[in-house]
């Protein structure tokens, strides 16, 4: 049960980064006549979770390539191994420029932001896995429940309705995408600790609950930021337009959370692409991952929301595939026990 708990906070670590905190992610996908295809987001992102997760306890696996395999076939696995390893960085590169874009919102230097996460991403790795996870048990509950407060706050000073109108489900579509999106990450961060798991019921404890505070915390962020929804545009980071409502100190206690939900999600794509390549460069983690980030630096010069705009809808659009095939593995495997 514990062991699990900690599964699921490094899963909600890996999917509450730069994008996620700050409302950007969100608000691209859904915003209004969005109540359906949360839910099922919800649905379809416990699933996945449940299929990656057992497939990575079957193959006892210590890092992506033996998961992804078993999801996509041994045809198309260099495809989307090359997919993860461009996804793995280019989303890290938003997360430290996202970092970026948080101190430049108090005028410091967007350069002294993305150090300001850099530095401490490579010397995390000093404790391997080991140090990922006990920075994510003890930092994201914190995060969760800051956050919380937050929009809930807001939801009673704006007299919104807590449960909104189930009836706006034009867009439920865009749950596919979404979900597709958040994938790969999954994929590859899930994949590094088949060989850490004990039992199925880590699996379900770590799933069910990861995907329940996702979408309890997603549905109630889009309400919010629905009533905000002009404001939104003149804000690089949507958290800040809630956040205008409220007094100064506020605003640096969430920028700060914010920030560790981003730290937390670079972790954890560096932790995908360090325990990629850790066969071939035979060197402690730290080394690699001071590698990685040193090349990551220069492309973090494109900005934050520009980066989230134009990837992730791109992404979640080629992920469909890995999607689908998580979607009906429980059923196949069914089918293979008859």
């Amino acid at each position: 049960m514990i062991s699990g708990i900690k599964w699921m906070f490094l899963i909600i670590g890996t999917m509450i980064g730069a994008g996620y905190a700050s409302g950007r992610e969100l608000w691209q996908f859904f915003g209004e006549e969005s109540s359906l295809a949360i839910l099922l987001f919800t649905i379809m992102f416990i699933i996945c979770c449940v299929s990656i997760m057992l497939i990575s306890y079957e193959q006892q696996s210590g890092h992506y390539l033996p998961v992804l395999r078993a999801i996509v076939g041994k045809h198309l696995t260099g495809v989307y191994d090359g997919m993860i390893i461009i996804y793995l960085f280019t989303t890290t590169v938003v997360m430290l420029a996202g970092s970026g874009a948080t101190l430049e919102a108090f005028n410091y230097s967007y350069r002294l932001g993305v150090l300001a996460i850099a530095i401490p991403l490579i010397l995390l790795f000093i404790w391997d896995i080991k140090g990922i996870v006990a920075v994510n048990s003890f930092v994201l509950p914190l995060l969760i429940s800051g956050l919380l407060f937050v929009l809930l706050l807001f939801t009673s000073d704006q007299n919104i309705s807590l449960f909104g109108d189930f009836k706006e489900t034009s867009n439920w579509m865009a749950a596919f995408p979404f979900t597709a999106l958040n994938v790969l990450p999954l994929i590859a961060v899930l994949g590094a600790i088949g060989n850490r798991l004990k039992s199925r019921t880590e699996v379900w404890v770590a799933s069910l609950g990861s995907g329940l505070i996702l979408g309890g915390i997603s549905f109630i962020y889009n309400n919010s930021l629905i009533q905000i929804a002009d404001e939104i545009l003149v804000y690089e980071i949507p958290l800040f337009a809630i956040l205008n409502h409220y007094p100064f100190e506020m605003m640096v206690f969430m920028s700060f959370m914010m920030w560790i939900a981003i730290f937390t999600t670079a972790a954890s794509g560096t932790l995908g692409l360090v325990t990629r390549f850790r066969d071939y460069w035979k060197q402690p983690l730290w080394i690699v991952a001071f590698a990685i980030v040193a090349i990551m630096l220069p492309f973090t010069s494109f900005g934050f929301s520009a980066l989230i705009g134009y990837l992730y809808p791109l992404y979640g659009l080629l992920n469909l595939y890995v999607l689908s095939s998580l979607l009906i593995y429980p059923i196949v495997q069914r089918f293979k026990i008859s």
